[in-house]
């Protein structure tokens, strides 16, 4: 399962031109996400269309949805709800509803919101046609047009999310996104290649390569083509300095891939790779497909290959059966490890999985302390290897300011902010840390920026 991304909104965008028809983007969940709604947002500018700063300025408004999560699903059902006062007030303001929520409940979401014009699934942009029939007279191929990223926090448009594969093989008990996104497709592997080099010619500097399971990549591709052969030609593109990929599933993780990670250089030394439980009977339940040493040896493995990786996990706490004994192995795990970081969530059952028809037996109380333990353990481990950067120079591709401080990630995926004269924005500098934080790195300016 691809991380989630907090709720993400419009980017800071130019005033449109006066009489131009706007749209807003209101995107929630995992990165795959964000990426559809960009691509989404990009073909709505070759149809003429510009970003609006507010929805009240819109034309069209897209919601993006996501119900990996009950939060998620509410916050997304509380947006909804909340846009048809825009309606009653504009009738022909148009709104769209897409993402996994609307996978196979179509109907069911056109009683509950009315209001909502269009309802449209994951990557099915042609449908947006039906809302903008502008998409229809444009000279241009939008299967074509880039998935760009572009948000808030990436102001200079440096870094892009690049769908690879889409859906998921795995039948995981507690997870709902193979119900609603389908089963495994490979995009051509040219397809792939031709995008990302138009996104560097266009300044893209890192992209990261998508994937509800990104290592299952090629398989149902003609020849014997995988990630690593994509992680290959990627990394021949000039102007793309760093290559991430994510999220990643350990029955997957094979030798080539990780000897592939350590031979090319624009490939970042980092791995996202979920291990949800650190005990075999929960990941038996879960149908995670791998035991508990297994995880180990591809952890192990990784380390042994690619000096100075980090690493960050997903982890399920308060699965149904899940004893006090089985939690503590997750955090013999954890503390064996000792992850950068941790994506840790409270378990909760999803309608239509499997382990949804059995019982919640973990008491909610119980849950929050186990969640609690995971989360004072990771304060403190992070807080310990980022005391390990105190006085490094680490390669940092800044990507806007925050609090008034430049702000960037290390090729390991840290966080680092800096204090320094000139616009550094879009730019790979050495930064030198001189102060650990639990969560990030402060640091000043070691030298002037690589071109």
């Amino acid at each position: 399962m691809i991380p989630l991304s907090p709720e993400r909104k419009p980017a800071l965008v130019p005033e449109p031109d006066i009489g131009a028809k706007r749209y807003f983007l209101w995107t929630i969940g995992c990165q795959m996400n964000e990426a559809e709604s960009a691509k989404a947002g990009a073909m709505l500018r070759q149809a003429g269309y510009q970003p609006a700063h507010r929805e009240d300025e819109a034309d069209i408004i897209i919601v993006n949805s996501c119900v990996v999560r009950q939060q998620a699903e509410d916050k997304v059902a509380g947006k909804v709800g909340s846009l048809a006062r825009l309606k009653r007030a504009n009738p022909d303001i148009k709104i769209a509803l897409t993402g996994c929520m609307v996978t196979k409940q179509e109907e069911a979401l056109q009683k509950r919101f009315p209001h909502v014009d269009l309802f449209y699934g994951p990557s099915e942009f042609e449908k947006l046609t039906q809302l903008t029939p502008e998409l229809g007279e444009i000279d241009v191929d939008l299967a074509e047009l880039p998935h760009y990223y572009e948000d808030t926090e990436n102001e200079t448009g440096i870094s892009a999310f690049v769908p690879i594969i889409y859906g998921c093989n795995f039948v995981c008990s507690y997870c709902i996104v193979p119900y609603r996104r389908g089963r495994e497709i490979s995009r051509p592997f040219n397809e792939i290649v031709n995008e990302v080099t138009e996104m560097a010619s266009r300044g893209v500097k890192e992209v990261t390569l998508l994937g509800q399971t990104v290592n299952a990549y090629g398989h149902d591709l003609p020849g014997d083509v995988e990630l690593s052969d994509l992680l290959l030609a990627v990394n021949d593109i000039d102007g793309i300095e760093r290559i991430r990929f994510l999220t990643s599933h350990p029955k997957y993780f094979t030798d080539r891939l990780i000897d592939t990670m350590a031979a090319c250089d624009k490939v970042c030394e980092h791995v996202n790779l979920p291990v949800q439980a650190g005990d075999n009977d929960v990941l038996r339940r879960m149908r995670r497909t791998y035991t508990v040493e297994h995880y180990r040896d591809r952890i192990q493995r990784i380390r042994d290959t690619i000096p100075g990786v980090t690493l960050s996990t997903d982890i399920i706490v308060g699965f149904p059966g899940e004893t006090a004994e089985q939690f503590e192995g997750t955090m013999e795990l954890l503390r064996d490890i000792r992850f950068e970081k941790v994506h840790q969530a409270m378990y909760s059952p999803r309608p239509g999985t499997l382990s949804a028809r059995w019982e919640d037996e973990v008491p909610a109380d119980e849950k929050k302390r186990r969640h609690q333990e995971i989360e004072k353990l990771q304060t403190e481990v992070s807080a310990e290897l980022n005391q390990r950067h105190d006085g490094e120079v680490l390669e940092v591709l800044v990507d806007g300011k925050q609090r008034g401080r430049w702000r960037g990630r290390s090729r390991g995926n840290t966080l680092v902010f800096f204090d320094a004269p000139g616009d550094w924005l879009g730019q790979t500098v050495n930064v030198r840390v001189t102060e650990p934080m639990t969560w990030y790195l402060l640091g000043e300016i070691h030298e002037p920026a690589r071109i």
